[in-house]
Formats: C-alpha cells, structure tokens, sequence
C-alpha cells in the first residue's frame, strides 16, 4: 500500500517542486566548487550568497550572521558544544529544558560526562517552561541557556522573548532549537533577541542534509569540525552547494506562504481533533497550551499501544506517528510525553498528527473515517481495556 494521506510533516517534509526545481543544475551544470577560483565558481559562491540573503530576510537578521550546517543536529551540536568549549574558562553549567530534542539532551549528557553541569528545567502539563524556574536555575558558572522554540511532538511554543531576557539580564547566551517554528509561524530573532537558533531545511520543505546555525553578530563560539576556512572558519567542509540553494529558495517560500498556510490547516486539525474526541472515548489531548504549533496535534490514545495503531493505518495508506521520529527505534516512551505528566502505559498509546501545505480536507475525512474503527478492533482484543 502506497503512503496517500500523510500526516508526518513535523518528521519530514517534501521537498516543494520549486525548490527542486531550482537546485537541479547544481547537481550537473553547476557542480563546480565554490572555493575555487575561476569565475564559474565565483558564480555558485554568488549562489550560497543568494541562499544567505533569503535565510536572513526570513529570520530578520545580518547575512554575515547565517552560518551552514547538515542539519538542525549539528547545528545544535555546534551551539551548545562550540559554547562549552568557547566558555569553559568562565564556567561549567549550562541549563535546558527536559522536553528537547535528542540532538540537545544527548550533547548535554555528553557534557556531564566530561565535567560540565547541566540543569533540565521542569515543564509544566503543557509542555511550558516556568520563566521563574529559569531564574532560579541561573548560576555564577552558567554560559549557556538552550530552549527549545516549539516543541516536536505535541506543539508547545515556549515564551523565547521572556526566557531569553533573562539570560541576557545575566550575560549568558541564549540557544533556541527552532526547528520546528521556522517556516510555520514568524521567527524574528531581532525582536525575540537571542544569541543562536537552529533550524533545518527538510522541515520546511527543502533539501535533507542541509541546516543553518544562526549566530547573532559578536558572539564567539569555537568550531567543533576541523579543515578548511569554510562559513568563515566555524564550520570546516566544502559546502553542500544543492542543499544550501534549496534551503534558500524554502525560506523565500515560506516566508512568502506562511500565512497561507496556517489559515488552511488551522481548521483540518481543528475539526480533526473535534471529530476524534467524539468518535473515540477515553482519549488524552496531550498539551492543551493556547501557544502551540497550529499544526501538531498530540493525543494519547488510553490501554493500547500507538505502534499497533500505526501498523494498521499504514494498511490504509495513512501516515503519522507515535512520539518522535528520531527516537522511534528505541521501546522507552517519549520522555517528553513523560516530562508533562502522562504515565508510562498513556504514554505508549501516543500518537502525533501533524499537517502540512499539502494536506487536503480529503486526507482529513479519511482520518476521521478509518481511525476510530482501528482503535475500537485493537481495545476489543486489549486485555487492558476489559480490565479498566
């Protein structure tokens, strides 16, 4: 059965026919290396000058301020290491949030390994960080704080502008993993005023392999790859020149459609979270923050497991997920899940529904049609359900 009704775009998303459309040369005709020095590379340089510029008009920033990565890990990766090895002279304690991304919560725990101290703030049954909670955690040998912008699995946008005024009111750095928020709603890091943001070009429609690290103008971090004087010594590797294109043209796209796009999807998820509730009993909305993506809806479905759920809809053609797709390989359930207060076995039974510009009121309807019959066959067969 061929995938027909996708609901997976905070996992990934296509790649928009104009961004392929544009980066196809780059493959064949312009394939020359941009470092080099005859005008044919001057011209592809010229390109990933172009690509910068788009970015920055997106993120409302300097293009000397846009740096490239493979990816929204690295970039991350490159954030909190190139701060910790940059700062350590000055301090030891970096402070997080307990609800992010791998790519975050993996490097600090790396940290802690190798003498670095790291606070993970608590959140709240919506996913939301208490700002107070931050002041408190705020130490003499803090130099980094790194908050995620919206959360991956169930939508919840944290108060960056306020958090990150903390920090700065005590000369740390601020980090923000805006993956997720990027393309979908607007992100000014002038007017949020942060040191350093992640994002990654597949989420918006671009190419996989590509990301950007924005690091605002003055602060000092070190590289953590080593070779040639690339993205202006911070990021060693000839560039990915293809990759780079397409994530230009996605920002000039989405900053472009973004409106569009929230005003189409906001009623499907709407109605589909409606029509769930109603059709489904003893389902969990998990996140009710009035602050959260409009695209993601998160629910715990009660004494079934969300695996056996994804098995049946990918019978129908239907995709989605059950926590986050970069940790889907492991049996533990999503520490994010977790972390807002969802006990082990509600946790298991979480699926994540998240739309994007191609979805249809079609797609929709055939959610609503086929998923309260597969969750009725699998609680007839639950020993957890007879039991309750």
């Amino acid at each position: 059965m061929n995938l027909k009704y996708y609901f997976d775009y905070n996992a990934t998303t296509p790649t928009d026919v104009r961004v392929f459309k544009e980066i196809k040369p780059y493959f064949t005709e312009n394939f020359y290396n941009p470092s080099s020095f005859y005008r044919k590379a001057g011209e592809i340089a010229y390109s990933i000058d172009t690509a910068r510029e788009r970015i920055a008009r997106l993120l409302n920033c300097e293009t000397s301020e846009i740096f490239f990565t493979s990816g929204g890990t690295e970039s991350n990766n490159l954030a909190i290491f190139g701060t910790a090895y940059k700062l350590k002279h000055k301090g030891d304690h970096i402070i997080t949030s307990s609800i992010e991304h791998p790519a975050i919560i993996k490097s600090c725990k790396y940290l802690e390994k190798n003498g670095f101290k790291v606070t993970y703030l608590p959140v709240d049954k919506s996913g939301m960080v208490d700002p107070d909670d931050l002041k408190k955690s705020i130490k003499n040998s803090t130099i980094l704080i790194t908050i995620m912008h919206a959360n991956n699995e169930i939508g919840t946008i944290q108060p960056i502008k306020e958090l990150s005024r903390i920090s700065r009111e005590n000369g740390i750095l601020f980090h923000s993993d805006a993956v997720q928020s990027v393309g979908k709603i607007t992100v000014n890091v002038k007017k949020i005023d942060i040191d350093m943001l992640s994002l990654s070009s597949h989420k918006i429609y671009g190419v996989k392999g590509t990301g950007v690290l924005y690091k605002r103008k003055g602060v000092k971090i070190d590289p953590v790859i080593f070779g040639g004087g690339h993205e202006k010594g911070l990021r060693a590797g000839t560039e990915n020149v293809p990759g780079i294109v397409g994530t230009g043209k996605a920002a000039e796209i989405a900053l472009l459609e973004m409106e569009k796009e929230e005003e189409k999807i906001t009623p499907m998820k709407d109605k589909l979270q409606k029509e769930l509730f109603n059709r489904i009993p003893e389902l969990l909305l998990n996140s009710s923050a009035s602050d959260k993506l409009y695209n993601t809806l998160n629910i715990s479905v009660k004494y079934i497991e969300g695996e056996s759920i994804l098995a049946y809809l990918d019978q129908h053609g239907i995709a989605l997920s059950s926590g986050s797709a970069c940790s889907s390989n492991s049996l533990e359930p999503s520490h994010v899940l977790l972390a807002i207060g969802l006990k082990h076995e509600d946790a298991h039974g979480s699926l994540r529904i998240s739309f994007g510009k191609y979805n249809t009121d079609e797609d929709t309807e055939k959610l609503i049609e086929v998923l309260p019959p597969i969750v009725n066959k699998l609680r007839n067969i639950s020993p957890f359900w007879w039991k309750k």
